[in-house]
């Protein structure tokens, strides 16, 4: 008997210690480059196969899949590349699970992708398997235009990081004069200043009256070393970020019209006089270019800006991350895992040997600790409390505390569809305040009894 008979009994002698629960079970194993496929070898005489990474090759491996009888099929999610396999196998009626490639780690022996994708279907095959949350392709287009949308503003600090190394090169120290070179008197400086303007005198009256800084310390600021490599970065850097900016424009319309298209769809078509409530007065500096409020509470049914701490930018971030419906998560507690805000315990021994946040880089995560920190001098029960946890536990930990409050004061109202309610931080902060006047008044009591 050939040693490839004797390893393929071997794996079916393996697969059956296991109880069965999807029979009709495949497994996908992810790289940029091809896709190995694992269905159970009683399916197909050659029930491991390899296929390209192009869209031809994407309907060969559903229409494979259908053939040999499959249902079910769990990948890893590997960068980007799983995308397209995904939307290509729900099209055909194939029920995709998503999986954490961690937890598809544990293969036996010389690890391969034929080793992988057959582990993937083995365990699958066994129902071990969790499938990754995901939402619905309106809400994932959505999410992948705000994603777009905060690279570009990275991009933008990153030209303007340029903009304020060529101005320090030359010594003219603008950044110290100006609280933000993207100002409106940082922007008509460095105008000028491309446009050839040179004199310190023509470029100060460019300077915005409400300005703090004198006019001789602006003066001292403009005048410097005037070298033409630098001017030429300077010119680039500042085109580039005018570029950015009309990106960020062009972007924001275009998250509008998704967000339109979903409120459309959940207000049953009725969006009368939606655009007169989305338009924005005023706005800073890299913020939407609408308000997203009206859209938001038609989808939602409730007003989410209502939590102390959210921005639009927040409550937008997490209907795109997680979209209207949270029931794939049980409780409120497992939402807060899946954000990464729920401490990961490790009990052995019946001890909690540790007890850290996971180092989830979620966008979900970023947003709500960012709502967070924004409670520092907030003159509200929930500022309060996040001072009280700071005194305690040091800023890091206060922060990620409050997020969570956050996240599972986020999931009853999607769930629930209830109003926000402050009286219950409220009630928390009058029982504190109580039973620390009583801690006080102990203590001088016993100094008291010591004099």
């Amino acid at each position: 008997m050939s040693k490839s008979t004797k390893k393929k009994k071997s794996e079916g002698k393996n697969l059956n210690e296991f109880s069965i629960i999807n029979p009709n079970a495949a497994g996908i194993d992810i790289s940029s480059k091809d896709y190995v496929v694992s269905v159970p070898m009683d399916r197909d005489k050659k029930n491991i196969r390899t296929f390209g990474a192009f869209t031809c090759d994407l309907k060969e491996i559903a229409r494979w899949l259908l053939a040999c009888k499959i249902d079910t099929v769990a990948m890893e999610s590997t960068g980007v590349y799983w995308k397209q396999l995904f939307m290509v196998l729900q099209e055909h009626g194939l029920e995709v699970f998503l999986v954490n490639s961690r937890h598809v780690k544990n293969v036996n022996g010389k690890k391969t992708d034929e080793q992988d994708a057959h582990w993937i279907m083995r365990l699958h095959t066994c129902g071990l398997l969790t499938n990754s949350f995901q939402p619905e392709e309106r809400i994932r287009t959505l999410r992948e235009l705000l994603r777009h949308r905060k690279s570009l503003n990275k991009s933008k600090t990153i030209a303007v990081n340029k903009m304020t190394k060529t101005l320090n090169t030359m010594n003219i120290k603008l950044n110290i004069v100006l609280s933000d070179l993207t100002s409106k008197s940082g922007q008509n400086i460095i105008a000028a200043i491309n446009a050839g303007e040179r004199r310190p005198k023509e470029l100060v009256k460019l300077v915005h009256y409400k300005v703090k800084a004198s006019r001789e310390d602006i003066l001292k600021a403009l005048e410097g070393v005037w070298r033409e490599e630098c001017l030429f970065e300077l010119k680039q850097a500042t085109e580039y970020y005018y570029f950015l900016q009309n990106q960020t424009l062009e972007c924001d319309k275009k998250i509008e019209e998704q967000l339109e298209i979903i409120t459309a769809k959940y207000a049953e078509g009725d969006i009368t006089r939606l655009k007169q409530e989305t338009v924005k007065k005023y706005r800073r500096k890299n913020e939407l270019n609408f308000n997203v409020n009206p859209y938001l509470k038609r989808i939602l049914e409730i007003n989410v800006l209502k939590i102390y701490g959210f921005s639009d930018e927040t409550a937008l971030t997490l209907f795109a991350e997680v979209g209207s419906d949270l029931s794939g998560f049980a409780t409120a507690n497992k939402f807060a895992s899946w954000t990464g805000l729920a401490p990961n315990n490790k009990i052995s021994g019946g001890k909690i040997i540790s007890s850290r946040l996971p180092n989830k880089k979620h966008d979900v995560k970023k947003a709500l600790i960012q709502a967070a920190n924004s409670l520092y001098r907030s003159n509200n029960a929930m500022g309060d409390c996040y001072r009280r946890l700071k005194s305690r536990m040091g800023p890091k930990a206060a922060k990620c505390a409050m997020a969570r409050k956050m996240a599972i004061i986020y999931y009853h109202m999607i769930t629930k569809k209830e109003e926000f309610n402050i009286e219950l931080f409220e009630k928390n902060q009058a029982a504190f305040k109580e039973k620390r006047i009583k801690f006080l008044e102990n203590q001088l009591a016993q100094l008291n009894n010591v004099a």
